[in-house]
């Protein structure tokens, strides 16, 4: 009878999460090119402006922390919680549709709905340790990414070339965003309901304690540090790359949604699904040193090729890394996590990505600059190669398994 329930409740929760998956999918499409788009190609805003619209998930991601501390000292569901942050993104969308053309209020709205948006990120992770089972999470999870990456690499086709056609009129986008993130907030509402363990007292910090106590966790989250670091540099200067004409490509919006959106994630999705069965059964470090292989790939061909057709198969080497690595960045701590902390470790890896993120929005316009796009692809490999070296001993020590 048990397993009966429990049947039903996973098949409901992956229910909601495929419809939910469509309006996720949309949204992925501000980050990946069209609020960096918007910024250069049509209000032309300065590089601190183009530094904090990067920077706005990655900021999410470092408060993330505090949020998880919050919602189980309130004693709120996950669900709840994630739905007000989603519902604060939809208004900051929302304001970036009503002001056209007032670039402080666009990039204040960008940065908020992308900062409120990716603080749901740790809760999530308990949803997925909670109500899927842990046999084929992987599959599961990986059949969601592949609807949510379809959803995105058709709007972002379609999108692209919608926003050709106004011209300067982007607000029509915008109100597509934040309806989505609505959607988002319904359909998350409408899962079982997910608590984390409640505490007695509001410990911001408590969290950090895992990695004094936890040796894996905390070498993981060292060398996830370095892979991020190096990925998060090269993919900030993804659109402004082929944008801005100070590079020697200044495409327009449909080119630049084709190679930063479609081709990418047409990729994810040939890809994605073998990822998830991957990780049900092959051993963890190796899967995370063979996905690196493809991120590094990927940064190298996009910023060494100097033609239209060495950009895709750069982009969509990376979206094939891109889907190995949204499985293993999100479902990795139900491997090491005891499970009523899953949404602790998540938080901490999610605080980190997010000090990354920021790190990386700033430093990559810069390194640019300076050294030129080609050394910073040069820098973003480098660091990911080094991540992956420092995994070798695991990797041996766990051949077998």
């Amino acid at each position: 009878m048990t397993e009966i329930v429990e049947r039903k409740v996973w098949q409901k929760t992956f229910g909601l999460d495929l419809l939910r998956a469509i309006p996720m999918g949309i949204v992925e499409t501000v980050g990946s090119t069209f609020a960096m788009f918007v910024a250069v190609g049509i209000l032309e805003v300065g590089t601190l402006s183009k530094s904090a619209i990067i920077g706005g998930p990655a900021l999410g991601l470092l408060i993330s922390l505090f949020s998880v501390a919050m919602v189980r000292r309130m004693g709120m569901s996950v669900n709840v919680a994630s739905a007000l942050g989603w519902g604060v993104s939809a208004a900051s969308f929302a304001a970036a549709a009503l002001f056209p053309h007032q670039a402080g209020i666009y990039v204040f709205g960008i940065v908020l709905a992308a900062l409120t948006h990716t603080l749901a990120s740790p809760l999530q992770s308990q949803i997925y340790r909670q109500l899927y089972p842990d046999k084929i999470r992987g599959k599961l999870f990986s059949s969601v990414g592949f609807v949510r990456a379809g959803a995105a690499a058709l709007f972002g086709f379609y999108g692209g070339r919608w926003l050709v056609s106004q011209g300067a009129d982007y607000s029509g986008l915008f109100w597509v965003f934040a309806c989505c993130s609505l959607l988002k907030a319904v359909f998350t509402l409408c899962m079982d309901r997910v608590y984390l363990r409640k505490t007695g007292k509001l410990s911001l910090l408590s969290a950090f304690e895992h990695l004094r106590d936890d040796a894996p966790f905390r070498k993981l989250i060292l060398t996830w540090m370095l892979l991020g670091l190096g990925n998060l540099v090269c993919m900030a200067l993804f659109v402004e790359y082929i944008t801005n004409p100070l590079y020697g490509f200044g495409f327009g919006a449909e080119k630049v949604s084709m190679v930063t959106t479609t081709v990418p994630m047409l990729a994810f999705i040939l890809s994605v699904i073998v990822w998830g069965v991957i990780y049900d059964r092959v051993e963890f470090y190796r899967l995370r040193v063979i996905v690196n292989l493809f991120f590094i790939a990927g940064v190298l061909v996009y910023y060494l090729s100097p033609g239209y057709l060495g950009l895709c198969i750069g982009m969509a080497l990376h979206g094939m890394g891109k889907a190995g690595g949204n499985v293993l960045w999100s479902l990795w701590v139900t491997k090491f996590a005891p499970a009523d902390r899953v949404g602790e470790y998540m938080s901490v890896h999610t605080c980190f990505t997010g000090i990354r993120g920021v790190i990386s929005a700033f430093a990559a316009f810069q390194i640019a600059l300076i050294l030129g796009p080609t050394a910073l692809g040069i820098i973003g490999g480098s660091l990911m190669l080094l991540s992956s070296c420092l995994l070798i001993p695991e990797v041996k020590a766990n051949w077998g398994k």
